[in-house]
């Protein structure tokens, strides 16, 4: 069975700026003013978003924590070859 995610994300090249993004979403900090501000990808300029998508497109890393995440939820930083991402389950 195929399944489809929506999700937001930020992505940034540097552990420890991903760990400050991670402290300043638990304070209450926007998740989508934050990626627009640091992410490293070109979605940062839609607050993160990475549109619907079906499973086997992203990265195995990023597509087994969003798995595990319910819906609002989002990630500790999630290491790829990409860098570390900040992942938030929309739909």
């Amino acid at each position: 069975m195929n399944t489809s995610y929506k999700a937001w994300h930020i992505l940034l090249e540097d552990e420890e700026d991903a760990l400050y993004i991670k402290e300043q979403l638990q304070s209450g900090e926007s998740f989508q003013s934050l990626a627009r501000e640091y992410s490293e990808c070109e979605s940062g300029a839609k607050g993160g978003d990475l549109g619907r998508f079906s499973s086997g497109v992203m990265d195995a890393a990023f597509e087994r924590a969003l798995y595990h995440l319910e819906v609002g939820e989002i990630s500790a930083p999630v290491r790829t070859k990409y860098g570390y991402h900040i992942i938030k389950r929309v739909e």
